[in-house]
């Protein structure tokens, strides 16, 4: 990641946009290599025998590789489209570290074919953040772990 500068976090929608452009032109990501990457990583995840299974209750594909992208763009570019509670979304999956492990596997590989060297980084740098979140979110809320060492306290 060293090829990215210090990123302050945007104060206006002005400074959002450049600093988006700023990112798009150091790791080529932008909307259309995001989409195509979130579609190319569920072709591979629904048929997965690890976590396929946690994408059966999906009922409109479009709909969601739509907001996946657009949660991406928010993390990846900075662009602020996505919306919602990844967190919650993920509390009904009954989700074990073993999932999280796999999809990150499958996210990695998809992300080095899809995407330059320095967008897969800069996504698998936010994938594993993200994925550590998540995980700690879902113990902790299954009470697997006390809220004040999720905290760091």
């Amino acid at each position: 990641m060293s090829t990215l500068p210090s990123i302050p976090f945007p104060e206006n929608a002005e400074r959002r946009a450049a600093i988006t452009r700023d990112i798009q032109a150091a790791t080529d990501l932008d909307e259309a290599v995001l989409e195509r990457l979130v579609r190319t990583f569920y072709d591979t995840a629904r048929r997965d025998e690890v976590i396929g299974h946690l994408f059966d209750g999906v009922q409109d594909w479009e709909k969601h590789i739509s907001k996946i992208t657009a949660f991406w763009s928010s993390v990846a570019l900075l662009t602020g489209r996505y919306h919602g509670q990844p967190l919650a979304a993920h509390f009904p999956l009954r989700l074990e570290p073993l999932h999280f492990a796999r999809w990150l596997a499958l996210f990695e590989k998809t992300a080095r074919e899809v995407c330059s060297v320095a967008g897969a980084d800069l996504l698998m740098d936010k994938a594993h953040r993200i994925a550590r979140s998540l995980e700690i979110g879902v113990a902790v809320s299954r009470g697997e772990l006390p809220s004040r060492i999720a905290a760091g306290t």
